[in-house]
C-alpha cells in the first residue's frame, strides 16, 4: 500500500471549485466548495482524511491562473496544472459539466495522459504581467490616435506636412478650433485620451528597462540584444513571457511550445502538412515574426546593433551574426522558390528560435 495515490481531479472556477477524488481502490468521491483560502484549507484537511497514501492534485490551466497551485504547494499538496489544448477528449461526449470535467481529469491524472504546464513564480508571472499590460496599453494609444485622425477627416483637416505624432504634428492638431462646439469637444478628449496613454506607456517602459538591468535579467537580456531586430522591450518580454530557456531540452521543444512547426494531416500513403500550429505563447510567438522581418534585409552591423554588443561574450556575438547570415539567405531562397514573404518569416522565426535556444539554454539550464 506504500505505493498507493489517491487522484484528485478539480474544475477551477471564479466562485467554485468541483473535485472528484479517485481512491486507489476505484472509489470515487466528489463534493464542491468555494473558491476561497479558508474553505480551500478545509478541503486539504477532508483530502488527508479520506486519501490513501499520497494525494496528487490537479486542475487545467484557465482565467484563474496558478493561485490554487500555490495555495495547495503551501498546505503540502502536490498539484499539477494541465495544458487544456492537449486533454484527450472522448469523440462520443456531448454532455459537459463541472462534475463530469473533474471526474476526467483525475482518470486521466492516474492514467498518465495529461501534459503538465510549467507554472511560473509569482515573481516571474507579476514581471511578465507588467510586460503584457504595455503591449495592451500600447494597443490602446494605436487606437486612440487613430481615433483622432480619423475623427478630423470626417471634418475635412488633413495634415499633409510629414508623418502624424510628431512634434510638428502636436502643434497643428493645438491650433484647430473645430467650426461646432461638440466637434471641439471630442477633439479635446480623443486628444487628452491620447496623451494619458502616451505617459503611462512611458513610465512602463522606464520600468521595464530599469527590470532589464536586475541581476536574474540583465545576462539574459544581454545575450538577446546581440540578435539583429532584438531591443531591450523584445528581450525582456520574451524572458519573462518564456521565464526560463533551460526547461525546453532542445530546440525543438521550444519551436513546439511557440507553435511555430508546421501541422500534420497525414493518413495512409498521403504526407499531408498543414499551416503553422499556432500552440503555447502567443505574445511570445508574435514578436519572434516581428523580429524575423529584420532578417530580410542585407546582413551588416550598423552603429546601434554594435553599442548594443558592446561588453558580451564574443561566443554570443558570433552565434548572432552566423544567425544573421543564415536567416537571411534562408528568406530569400525561400522567395526565389515562390514562398510568399509571410510564410518564408514564420519559417524564419522558426529558426531564430533555435539560435535563441542556443545561446540561452547552458544559462537557464534547470537542476
Amino acid at each position: 500500500m506504500g505505493n498507493d495515490i489517491t487522484y484528485v481531479g478539480m474544475d477551477d472556477h471564479k466562485k467554485s471549485i468541483h473535485l472528484a477524488v479517485l481512491l486507489p481502490s476505484g472509489e470515487l468521491l466528489e463534493w464542491q466548495i468555494a473558491n476561497e483560502a479558508r474553505a480551500i484549507r478545509r478541503m486539504v484537511k477532508k483530502l488527508h482524511q479520506v486519501a490513501v497514501g499520497e494525494v496528487l492534485c490537479c486542475y487545467e490551466a484557465g482565467p484563474c491562473g496558478f493561485v490554487l497551485q500555490r495555495r495547495l504547494a503551501q498546505l503540502g499538496v502536490r498539484c499539477q496544472v494541465m495544458a487544456p489544448s492537449r486533454t484527450p477528449k472522448r469523440p462520443g461526449a456531448r454532455i459537459k459539466t463541472n462534475r463530469r470535467d473533474a471526474m476526467e481529469l483525475a482518470k486521466l491524472l492516474r492514467g498518465g495522459l495529461l501534459e503538465e504546464v510549467f507554472p511560473p513564480t509569482a515573481q516571474q508571472e507579476a514581471d511578465r504581467e507588467l510586460c503584457r499590460c504595455r503591449e495592451t496599453l500600447q494597443r490602446d494609444l494605436t487606437r486612440a490616435r487613430h481615433r483622432v485622425t480619423k475623427f478630423l477627416l470626417r471634418r475635412g483637416c488633413n495634415y499633409n506636412r510629414g508623418r502624424n505624432w510628431t512634434e510638428r504634428h502636436r502643434r497643428w492638431l493645438k491650433q484647430i478650433q473645430m467650426e461646432q462646439e461638440h466637434d471641439q469637444q471630442v477633439l479635446d478628449c480623443y486628444v487628452w485620451a491620447v496623451e494619458q496613454l502616451e505617459q503611462q506607456v512611458a513610465h512602463l517602459v522606464a520600468h521595464l528597462v530599469e527590470l532589464s538591468e536586475q541581476p536574474e535579467y540583465e545576462k539574459a537580456v544581454g545575450a538577446l540584444r546581440c540578435f539583429r531586430g532584438i531591443e531591450t522591450l523584445t528581450a525582456i518580454t520574451l524572458v519573462c513571457e518564456l521565464y526560463s530557456f533551460g526547461r525546453f531540452g532542445s530546440a525543438r521543444g521550444l519551436m513546439n511550445f511557440l507553435g511555430v512547426v508546421p501541422g500534420e494531416k497525414s493518413t495512409g500513403e498521403k504526407e499531408i502538412r498543414t499551416g503553422i500550429t499556432k500552440a503555447g505563447n502567443t505574445h511570445a510567438r508574435r514578436l519572434l515574426v516581428e523580429t524575423s522581418w529584420h532578417y530580410r534585409h542585407r546582413p551588416a552591423v550598423g552603429k546601434v546593433l554594435e553599442a548594443r554588443r558592446a561588453g558580451q561574450p564574443s561566443e554570443v556575438i558570433a552565434h548572432a551574426d552566423k544567425a544573421m547570415l543564415r536567416l537571411n539567405r534562408r528568406y530569400w531562397r525561400l522567395l526565389m522558390r515562390g514562398k510568399a514573404s509571410p510564410k518564408a518569416v514564420v519559417a524564419v522565426a522558426r529558426e531564430l528560435v533555435g539560435f535563441l535556444w542556443a545561446v540561452l539554454y547552458q544559462e537557464q539550464s534547470m537542476a
